[in-house]
């Protein structure tokens, strides 16, 4: 695959995703992606990113003030 970024090319990898929810702070480790080589752009394929939105949808219903998640855990 290629960067989208800067054309190098990207090899499977996993990543951490962080984000901030509001009340809640998600972190996602272990991600599957592709990682650019020469700038480190992270690139998820589309079956990832839908499980990712999922994942988020159901920690929203967490009230803890920080979530980890291990992506294998929760696919």
């Amino acid at each position: 695959m290629q960067c989208m970024k800067c054309g190098a090319k990207a090899e499977k990898g996993y990543a951490t995703s962080v984000t901030d929810l509001g009340s809640c702070l998600l972190i996602i480790r272990n991600i599957p992606c592709y990682k650019c080589k020469e700038c480190n752009e992270v690139i998820y394929t589309g079956e990832v990113v839908k499980r990712l939105e999922q994942i988020t949808e159901q920690a929203k219903q967490f009230t803890q003030e920080i979530s980890i998640v291990n992506y294998s855990s929760a696919a």
